[in-house]
């Protein structure tokens, strides 16, 4: 079974959804954890500013036990998360991941950096070792969804980013960027995307503040941008008019006290923040100083909005294209189901075989003649190889129902058997296979299907 549970944009506020995310370098001793604490077979975790979902496949795991571990995880406890969450099964669930995918679940309608969140989620899970061939597929006929939907349909035409509704938010604020100073804090993609739009802008001085300075180089050269440590921050926050930050930190960057000190510098000039991380870098009480604007991710929804209607054709072709993509997707599963289904039987006679081999061996060893150990092995193996088949059709025979008699000679060849002996006709299992089947209990199940006689 696929399944997964989520929390979103849609269904909680950032104060929730901070506190359910996941830091990069947690996610896979979250992995570790999570398959050995629920039995999983395969599982994979995404955690981004707007979501958090977990994905799980070939094990029947209810999916508040997931709820549970999630809770537990993050030191909360169920009640706070049970009215957020939202749970898919099958192929509800694999419509579901490939909306995510395509942009079609996100705040910003076809935005492209979900396709790649997604992709390091699949490969952190098989790094993991926590992707079993289930997760395997579904990923991969995600991955190949989105990219007919981006090929397709125009929902990836000219997307309002997050970076660019936090762009022009400051424009709304400040009628002129080009003479303004901004701060970015982090040198991730976000961050490169908001540079990017600024310089569109024509702003001149952009300062970039990272953890490590060879990231936050590699990013100020596209851009002509200066760069500093995170630990520089207080000491030039006052020349700052504009700040946007989105890093993975787990705890807040910026504090009051250092914004109230950079206050009093610029003698209470006005200063413009956008706080893009969850969890969030800049505390919640920075929005109480006065002269301090600051937004969070959620309250880009209204310039996000304006993008949503404009491709809402091109969403609705993309809706379509997805429906498509599942029936392929169900095929392939019900194929891979099949498949198992063959590895099992292979697998099944494979034992019987190496049981009765070992056996024949030890009489050898033990002395008794190669004729009839021979003769004990052949008579052994074929017994426990039919056993099965012969119960089946014992029952088969006396259902009286024709189709499913031929349907069975077919199965197991007895209509090759007839053809080449010239009868001209599909005959069905004889007296000798009525006399097999007898007296042989009709209700075995499959895995025991290979009853070893010699044994008590």
């Amino acid at each position: 079974m696929f399944s997964l549970l989520g929390i979103n944009h849609n269904t909680a506020p950032i104060e929730v959804r901070e506190k359910v995310a996941f830091a990069p370098e947690q996610i896979a001793s979250a992995l570790t954890a999570a398959s050995f604490d629920l039995g999983a077979d395969g599982i994979a975790i995404l955690s981004t500013c707007n979501r958090t979902e977990i994905y799980l496949d070939g094990s029947n795991i209810a999916l508040d036990r997931v709820l549970a571990w999630l809770a537990q995880w993050h030191n909360l406890s169920v009640d706070q998360l049970s009215d957020c969450i939202y749970q898919h099964l099958d192929q509800d669930a694999a419509v579901h991941l490939m909306r995510v995918a395509s942009g079609l679940d996100s705040m910003v309608l076809g935005e492209p950096q979900i396709l790649g969140q997604l992709k390091s989620a699949y490969a952190v899970a098989e790094q993991a070792g926590t992707l079993n061939s289930g997760l395997h597929q579904a990923f991969q006929h995600t991955f190949s969804s989105a990219k007919r939907v981006r090929s397709e349909t125009a929902i990836g035409q000219n997307p309002v980013s997050v970076a660019y509704a936090a762009v022009s938010l400051a424009k709304q604020i400040f009628a002129d960027l080009k003479d303004k100073t901004v701060l970015l804090i982090g040198a991730g993609e976000t961050i490169a995307l908001v540079g990017r739009h600024l310089k569109e802008q024509g702003v001149e001085r952009i300062v970039i503040a990272n953890r490590t300075l060879a990231r936050a180089d590699e990013v100020a050269t596209t851009l002509g941008a200066e760069t500093i440590l995170l630990s520089d921050i207080p000491s030039v926050l006052h020349e700052m008019d504009i700040l946007f930050s989105s890093t993975a930190s787990q705890l807040p960057l910026l504090g009051k006290g250092a914004v109230e000190s950079a206050l009093r510098q610029r003698k209470r000039r006005m200063m413009f923040m956008v706080d893009l991380a969850v969890p969030r870098d800049i505390e919640v009480e920075v929005g109480t100083l006065e002269d301090i604007y600051l937004y969070t991710v959620d309250d880009l929804r209204e310039v996000i909005e304006e993008s949503r209607r404009s491709r809402a054709q091109a969403a609705e072709e993309a809706e379509t294209l997805i429906q498509e993509c599942l029936q392929r997707w169900k095929q392939e599963r019900a194929a891979s189901g099949h498949s198992d289904l063959i590895r099992l039987y292979r697998e099944s006679a494979e034992t019987v075989r190496n049981k009765e081999l070992q056996k024949a061996l030890a009489m050898l060893e033990a002395g008794q003649s190669a004729e009839e150990v021979m003769q004990r092995f052949s008579n052994n193996l074929t017994n426990k190889m039919i056993h099965h088949s012969t119960a089946q059709l014992k029952w088969v025979t006396q259902s009286g129902d024709l189709e499913l008699i031929k349907m069975a000679s077919r199965l197991l060849g007895l209509d090759k058997i007839d053809a080449q002996q010239g009868s001209g006709e599909e005959t069905f299992p004889n007296e000798s296979t009525e006399s097999l089947a007898k007296d042989i209990p009709l209700d075995i199940p499959l895995e025991n299907q290979f009853v070893d006689k010699d044994e008590p």
